[in-house]
């Protein structure tokens, strides 16, 4: 450990109330605001820098297990602030707020020494400014993770099988259809014609804007796939647009039965089953 990252170790371990404190107010007057949990978390970056400085971690490179506990806490941090809806730039920021408490005692330490405290404040520099890129890299990956969370479950949401009738599931399928989507549409469906035993399944597409060649194979293999495992299938909300784009793309949907609405496909299913409905005199 060089003369630099002593003192700054020392400083961390004789001054660390203070800095936290100085830290916070800092970021008070920058971001005009602080969350319930942030003084802890300076807490904890702090108490991770000075062991890993006492340790001998390189403050160059942030490698070897000196730092590992630091950058754990950093990645925590990141992954907090990602899910509380924070920037990468708000989450840095916080990072980069601890020079100017560590600026002001180096510079009480070598103030007798200007070579040395320039070396120092170089290295206090380089050092927050390494944590804070790791601190935005670490942001955009758990960003991701939570955009990617949230699309599969909008995905789940926006397919959910019905059971209509004994024997009767429905799909409504709302928005563009697409190869994440149609794998997600008939592993769900294949599994409830199995959980329950169904005989028939409805992929209403009444709210599907447009059908194209992509759209219209996508739907072929949902319905071969129900079909392979012993039941039939009815495609419903088929509009005259609809029913004029598949005319003129040359889609074969022959073997297939087709309804112009929801209702008309139920009305079909429970004919098929042999379930006759009466309206009462």
């Amino acid at each position: 450990m060089n003369q630099e990252t002593a003192a700054l170790a020392r400083v961390l371990k004789d001054d660390a109330a203070a800095v936290v404190e100085e830290w916070m107010r800092e970021l008070q007057a920058t971001q005009g605001g602080l969350h319930a949990s942030a003084k802890a978390e300076a807490t904890a970056i702090a108490d991770g820098l000075r062991s890993a400085l006492e340790a001998g971690g390189d403050a160059q490179t942030l490698q070897g297990p000196a730092w590992q506990a630091l950058l754990r806490t950093l990645e925590q941090l990141s992954a907090s602030r990602a899910a509380k809806g924070d920037s990468a730039g708000a989450t840095s920021v916080f990072v980069l707020a601890l020079k100017k408490p560590l600026f002001v005692r180096l510079q009480q330490v070598f103030g007798q020494d200007p070579a040395a405290m320039g070396s120092a404040l170089w290295t206090l520099s380089a050092l927050v400014d390494r944590l804070a890129q790791h601190t935005a890299d670490t942001f955009q990956q758990s960003r991701e993770d939570v955009i990617r969370r949230q699309q599969e479950d909008l995905l789940e949401l926006s397919t959910p099988v019905v059971k209509l009738w004994d024997g009767v599931l429905a799909v409504p399928m709302i928005g563009t259809l697409d190869s994440n989507r149609t794998q997600v549409v008939m592993e769900t469906l294949l599994q409830t014609v199995v959980d329950t035993g169904s005989a028939l399944a409805i992929i209403d597409i009444t709210g599907v804007p447009t059908v194209d060649t992509l759209v219209a194979r996508h739907l072929l293999k949902t319905v071969t796939a129900i079909r392979l495992m012993g039941a039939d299938c009815i495609i419903s909300g088929i509009r005259p647009q609809i029913a004029q784009t598949i005319v003129h793309l040359g889609i074969d949907l022959q073997g297939i039965v087709t309804k112009a609405t929801l209702a008309d496909a139920l009305a079909h299913a429970l004919r098929t089953n042999g379930w006759r409905i009466a309206r009462e005199a």
